[in-house]
């Protein structure tokens, strides 16, 4: 007996990770939101390593601000970060959650700073 809500995404996050695999050369950007957070890494799943990482937690500017303002920044971050390691094009993983709010402002934001998807 589980939470409802956690099964379904885990189930739907089941169905993402399927078609979505991250290289080296085009790695898989995915969200992972709490409550009051919002965090995002670029995973090689090839070799099972984690490129890069951004969290609205590690960010002073993001504390203190509405939740949807964070993602934009974490995502201005990854894509930031994502850019100095030389990498341009990433496959989104949205892990389960709508691409709605701050998984969307994430995005988008990380769009706006040169990752293409």
């Amino acid at each position: 007996m589980g939470n409802k809500k956690f099964e379904r995404r885990k189930r739907i996050k089941k169905g993402i990770r399927k078609n979505v695999t991250g290289t080296a050369e085009r790695p898989r950007l995915t969200v992972f939101r709490s409550n009051a957070q919002i965090y995002a890494q670029l995973v090689d799943d090839i070799a099972g390593a984690t490129l890069v990482s951004a969290g609205s937690l590690k960010k002073e500017d993001a504390q203190g601000i509405k939740r949807i303002d964070q993602a934009a920044i974490v995502g201005k971050d990854i894509a930031e970060k994502a850019l100095s390691l030389g990498i341009k094009e990433v496959v989104f993983d949205r892990n389960g959650y709508l691409y709605h709010g701050r998984v969307k402002s994430l995005a988008d934001s990380a769009r706006e700073g040169g990752l293409k998807f």
